[in-house]
């Protein structure tokens, strides 16, 4: 489990190990997109915020990474307090200059289209979807990609009802897009730019 401090802005006990140990459980859930990878976190951040959501906040965020928040998150000060105490990192309005946008409410998603894509030479310089959602289940969707072998059946709720035709819209754009990383309690999986949802299931991994 990951150790906290006490305190009304509580973070990592060992902010370095801590962060090392969700940063492998990141880098792990996109290398194998749809697998869901397991994320202990015992913080205890402002509501909305989850714990997951915090983890990866704390893990990938910092001074250097404007983040934008939906509204839910955004209409608690006690939120930005805590990521702005913890990583330094800039609440910005604008979607389109965020490098990462964190969701408390996975079904409230808006369109992709309305964060950075990321540029022809610099695909990087997109954002980063860092979504809240209640599980993760099995089937609704079958993909297919890179980390895959074969295809692999992932599902998770709440997420809009076109999310896999923004899966299938956003994968066609490689290299750019917006990669995602899916959180539930005590879990994480992602969904990078290279992967697409397939009509029809084959072999799953």
């Amino acid at each position: 489990m990951t150790a906290f401090a006490t305190g009304p802005a509580a973070g990592f006990i060992d902010p370095v190990h801590a962060a090392q140990r969700v940063f492998s459980a990141l880098m792990r859930a996109m290398a194998e997109p749809g697998r869901v990878q397991p994320l202990a976190s015992d913080l205890v951040p402002p509501a909305p915020l989850s714990p997951e959501l915090a983890a990866v906040a704390l893990a990938l965020l910092d001074y250097e990474t404007p983040v934008w928040l939906d509204a839910a998150l955004a209409a608690s000060p006690q939120v930005a307090a805590f990521l702005r105490f913890h990583t330094g990192a800039p609440v910005v309005a604008d979607p389109g200059k965020a490098r990462f946008a964190f969701f408390a409410d996975g079904q409230s998603l808006p369109p992709f289209q309305a964060f950075a894509q990321g540029e022809p030479d610099n695909p990087d310089r997109s954002t980063t979807l860092v979504v809240a959602v209640a599980r993760f289940e099995a089937e609704p969707l079958t993909l297919a990609g890179p980390g895959i072998d074969g295809t692999r059946g992932f599902g998770a709720v709440p997420l809009p009802v076109d999310f896999a035709a923004r899966l299938e819209a956003n994968g066609s754009a490689f290299p750019l897009g917006v990669d995602l990383i899916l959180c539930a309690p005590g879990a994480v999986a992602a969904l990078p730019r290279t992967v697409r949802p397939v009509a029809h299931p084959s072999v799953r991994a």
